[in-house]
């Protein structure tokens, strides 16, 4: 099963956080949100498919998070967890620690933003295009 999200890059984009990424709706970007890779998503996690989010509840789940842009892409994997809620009606969270809230889709990310590959990210601080697959198995 799988979600897609499309979405674009923005100037500020750095992807320079430690621990999260994060895909958002807002339409604005300031050079403080150094874990967000990309802006005016046209999803967030409270529109994904019920089923979708039951097989992200299970804690043996494998969650990827790819994302695309300008001919880069790089995906990153991580864990599910029966806490995930997928209510946030603005932003898609990943995180590499067991951290759960509203925004939460992943836990146990492999890395955070500060992990995704470079060409990718001056291509999303361009403003490139961006098409997120949220999958589980």
């Amino acid at each position: 099963m799988k979600e897609v999200i499309h979405a674009r890059g923005h100037e500020h984009v750095t992807a320079e956080h430690a621990s999260t990424f994060e895909v958002t709706t807002d339409d604005y970007l300031t050079p403080a949100g150094d874990c967000i890779l990309a802006i005016e998503a046209d999803r967030a996690p409270a529109d994904f498919d019920p089923e979708f989010v039951a097989a992200c509840r299970d804690a043996d789940a494998t969650i990827t998070f790819e994302i695309e842009a300008d001919g880069h892409r790089e995906s990153v994997t991580g864990r599910g967890d029966p806490a995930l809620e997928f209510t946030n009606e603005r932003s898609a969270v990943g995180r590499t620690s067991d951290y759960v809230d509203d925004r939460t889709i992943v836990n146990g990310a492999a890395f955070a933003a500060e992990g995704f590959d470079r060409d990718l990210v001056a291509a999303l601080a361009d403003g490139a295009e961006a098409t997120v697959t949220i999958s589980v198995e």
